[in-house]
């Protein structure tokens, strides 16, 4: 057996299971779920019908691992209409099933485990699939700390020297995951220069950048990289899918885009892993990618939502309208002592309303878990599901005082 594997943690969805064992909520309340951050908005019926329409000849024959040329090129299509950036389809754009797997992936490629103290950098709290990566392709997790006082961005300047110096590969989540934070240019800037002077891999994970609350949508690191002159995305490969966007999350359809000398080995290694899409998903995708209908009613749901639900919260607890994605990260009142996992507990039993502690989506590093005390909330539902938890949430909080 592979004794990489007994490094892996819980999963936080795992340990909230765990937290709730024994209790039974409240039978007054139906459950709410704001635990899991699952779209629930409806799945455009033009997605269904290509995905049916496929079946006759989709399943008929082994895809490639590269993907369809439609496909490539219906992903370049949106990234030039979206940042007004060109790439090449057939060398620096490549199908995933889902940016999860593709986030996992990565790092088996690009990490070299007999290199002395092979490091990965992430964001603290993360995306549980970025440490679990870092711990099977044998490298070590290095946790770099948001910082509230902006906003939760992450402190890249906090990571010493001496670590950047032994860093192989950095994620990136902009927007965040939990904290809906988006890095701004000057940020990236930073990074790049880090990434020439080490000569470390960024992979920017940006599935969350169509769902956003500012006139100005998010700054892809792709985008940045452009902006700064750097065309070829030296070292850069950025990831987005389209279950956020278009509310498949059961289609596992994405696509990584950047640098073509990471492109390269990335398909050799996933031609052997086995991860072709299948052609009918890919036909969904393609009709999926091309429309922007879909995705700007989708965003405008999520805003009608958000703007109904956290003048609410805030009220009672600290929160804020993030930059994007659909969570909101939000401080436990002073009544539970900072215990997320508290306040998670008692909101189920009392209320019957599901939310994720914090520091289930951290790890304690240099004394501190910075998502102790905090909880995230996925506002994925309908509107009315989810004023009704936050009405709950409200009640809850004014009960103690």
């Amino acid at each position: 057996m592979n004794p990489l594997l007994s490094r892996l943690q819980p999963y936080p969805f795992e340990r909230l299971r765990q937290l709730f064992a024994g209790i039974t909520p409240n039978p007054a309340y139906r459950a709410i779920s704001l635990g899991i951050g699952e779209p629930k908005h409806a799945t455009p019926e033009f997605i269904k019908t290509a995905l049916s329409a496929s079946l006759d000849t989709g399943l008929t024959g082994y895809p490639p691992t590269a993907g369809e040329p439609a496909l490539r090129a219906a992903c370049a299509a949106w990234l030039k209409r979206r940042y007004s950036l060109t790439l090449d389809p057939a060398t620096q754009i490549l199908p995933v099933n889902g940016s999860r797997e593709a986030l996992f992936a990565l790092a088996q490629t690009v990490v070299d485990p007999t290199k002395h103290g092979a490091t990965v950098v992430f964001p603290n709290p993360f995306y549980q699939i970025y440490e679990g990566a870092a711990f099977l392709s044998g490298a070590e997790p290095y946790y770099a700390p948001s910082d509230p006082a902006r906003n939760f961005a992450v402190d890249w300047d906090s990571v010493p020297a001496e670590v950047w110096a032994r860093t192989q590969l950095l994620y990136v989540c902009s927007p965040g995951n939990p904290t809906g934070a988006v890095m701004p240019l000057d940020e990236w800037r930073k990074l790049f220069a880090l990434s020439d002077e080490h000569g470390f891999v960024i992979a920017s994970d940006e599935c969350y950048s169509e769902i956003y609350f500012r006139d100005e949508p998010p700054l892809s690191g792709l985008e940045a990289a452009a902006q700064l002159g750097r065309s070829d995305f030296k070292r850069l490969i950025a990831f987005t899918s389209l279950s956020k966007r278009s509310n498949v999350p059961g289609l596992r359809s994405g696509f990584v885009a950047g640098d073509a000398a990471l492109i390269k080995p990335f398909l050799l290694y996933r031609t052997y892993h086995g991860s072709a899409m299948s052609p009918v998903v890919q036909a969904a995708s393609i009709v999926a990618w091309a429309d922007e209908e879909h995705v700007i009613d989708n965003r405008r749901q999520y805003r009608d939502k958000f703007a109904q639900v956290t003048p609410l919260l805030s009220a009672v607890m600290d929160v804020a309208l993030p930059d994007a994605s659909f969570y909101l990260w939000a401080g436990v009142p002073a009544a539970w002592k900072g215990s997320d996992t508290d306040f998670a507990r008692d909101l189920y039993a009392q209320y019957n309303v599901t939310v994720l502690p914090g520091s289930y989506l951290a790890r304690e590093a240099g004394g501190r878990n910075p998502g102790l005390g905090r909880v995230r909330m996925a506002l994925v539902a309908e509107t009315a599901e989810c004023l009704e938890a936050a009405q709950r949430i409200v009640q809850f909080i004014q009960s103690r005082g």
